[in-house]
Parts: structure tokens; C-alpha cells; sequence
């Protein structure tokens, strides 16, 4: 439990950070209904020439099954990777790679891609209709056994949780890898800000429509669950953020003000935390 010193300077932080990002997505925002924010955006994989040497947001491009639960890699992409990029760079002393026009440069990867490894931290979201390969397995597991870190987002309900479940067991064997819960006092809840649960954040959409209701799968996904799969020093190899889409609270920061403060404020607590986990472990 941390002291009482720690909690209050994590209550100072946290207040700074909210009238930092209060006044931020203003700009965002106004910049935004300009048209500017996919200028010179193209997508496109990755390529070694594009890894700068700071941080940049790598986001895995995946193929996907009917079958499962859910939308497809895009989904978020790419503000809610730039935006996340944009706080970490504001939150923390994270040096951050920007383009010409100052906004962050977020990248694109195969899991069959070599410049896969020199990613530090990588994303999948709407995993629960994700389709893994075993070629894709096998390199998604020499990448987390080289120190790696993969965070999947964005899929609600117990059958998009089995559906992955059974794709990340062709990258780990669960007898090996088992998966567990993460405990409130695990670092990652404090690696910058104190977070006593994981939030749990419906998209804008489905926010809107249930008058700020959060559980998409309704009984299904009530709880929102951060549940991991760690190597044999207990550090984070995956984490996954089920029943809540962490993704959206980045995205979609600045078009409900509402929205920013229920959704983004708690979201970006989280997002923050976890890059910083990813990055120091």
C-alpha cells in the first residue's frame, strides 16, 4: 500500500495532468477541424530506415477470422497511436521521434516482419478476431522470449476472450505460460501514476448510445480485466486489457468533453503507465 506521501504526490500529478490534457485537446481539436490530422499520413508496413531511435508507437497489422469477435487491426488506428505517443511525450521525459510538422511517427508491422524486433513495445487491438499462423506464432514468440512486449486492447465478452485465447496458446503453450490477473499492487499500476483498477472504457459510440453506459457485451463484459503473461522473472510479456478499449480514450479525446474527462483522463493514466512498464522492464 503506498504511503501517504506517495499518494499525494500521485493526487498532484494526476491534477496537473488533467488541466494539461484539458487544455491540450482544445488545440487537438481546433487543429483537427482543419483537416490537418491525417496530413501525409499513408499506410504502409514498416521498414528499417523509419526506426529514429526514440519512441514510436508500433502497431502489429494482423489478418482476421470471420469466426471470432470483432473488428480488425485498424480499428483506432492511427490517432489514437499518435495521441498516445503526443501524452507520453508531454507526461513523462520519454523522448518521443516527431516528423517535420511536429506529430509523432507511428509505425506499422507484420508479425512475420524483421523490423518487428526492434520494436520494444508492440499493439494488437479487436484481438478477438485475430488469426495467428503458425509462422506468425513462431516469430511473435522469438520477438517476447528476446524481451519483448505485446499489449492487446479492444475485445469484450467471454467468447472473443476464448477466441484469443486460443491464438495466443499457438504462441505460448499455456502449460508453459500460464496467464494470470494482475494484483492492484503490481508495478505496472504505478509506474508513473496510481491506479487503483483497470478502467473500463466503452467506445464513443456505444457511450453515447446507453447514455455513458461502459460494458459493450452488457452481463457479459461487466468487469474490465488486465491479465497478463509473464516470463520467469514475473516481467510482463502480454498484457491484456479485456472487457475495456483503451484505444477509443485515446482516439477520441477531444471529441466529447464529457467523454475526455469519464473515458480519456482514466485512460491515459493507464496508456501511460503501461508504455512506461514496457519501456523500463
Amino acid at each position: 500500500m503506498p504511503g501517504p506521501v506517495v499518494r499525494r504526490r500521485s493526487a498532484i500529478l494526476l491534477a496537473a495532468f488533467v488541466a494539461l490534457l484539458a487544455a491540450s485537446v482544445i488545440v487537438e481539436a481546433q487543429f483537427r477541424q482543419r483537416g490537418g490530422f491525417r496530413r501525409g499520413f499513408g499506410v504502409r508496413v514498416a521498414k528499417p530506415e523509419d526506426f529514429l531511435g526514440g519512441f514510436q508507437f508500433c502497431r502489429v497489422a494482423f489478418n482476421s477470422d470471420f469466426r471470432g469477435d470483432g473488428g480488425n487491426w485498424s480499428v483506432d488506428y492511427p490517432r489514437a497511436d499518435i495521441n498516445l505517443s503526443i501524452r507520453l511525450a508531454e507526461l513523462t521525459k520519454a523522448y518521443v521521434n516527431l516528423d517535420d510538422g511536429g506529430e509523432p511517427i507511428p509505425l506499422l508491422v507484420r508479425l512475420t516482419d524483421d523490423v518487428m524486433f526492434s520494436c520494444p513495445f508492440i499493439m494488437m487491438t479487436e484481438v478477438g478476431s485475430a488469426a495467428i499462423s503458425e509462422e506468425e506464432a513462431a516469430r511473435l514468440r522469438l520477438y517476447l522470449q528476446k524481451g519483448g512486449f505485446l499489449w492487446v486492447d479492444d475485445f469484450w465478452g467471454s467468447y472473443a476472450w476464448d477466441w484469443w485465447v486460443s491464438q495466443l496458446g499457438k504462441v505460448l503453450p499455456p502449460s508453459e505460460y500460464p496467464i494470470i490477473d494482475l494484483e492492484p499492487n503490481h508495478p505496472l499500476f504505478s509506474s508513473q501514476f496510481q491506479i487503483s483498477k483497470v478502467p473500463q472504457i466503452a467506445s464513443i459510440g456505444h457511450w453515447a448510445s446507453t447514455g455513458g453506459g461502459t460494458s459493450e457485451r452488457y452481463e457479459d463484459s461487466a468487469v474490465a480485466h488486465a491479465r497478463a503473461v509473464v516470463d520467469k522473472h514475473n516481467n510482463i510479456m502480454v498484457l491484456m486489457t479485456h472487457n475495456t478499449d483503451l484505444g477509443d480514450s485515446f482516439e477520441r479525446e477531444a471529441d466529447d468533453p464529457q467523454y475526455f474527462y469519464q473515458m480519456s483522463v482514466p485512460g491515459y493514466a493507464f496508456g501511460v503507465n503501461t508504455l512506461l512498464y514496457a519501456l523500463t522492464h
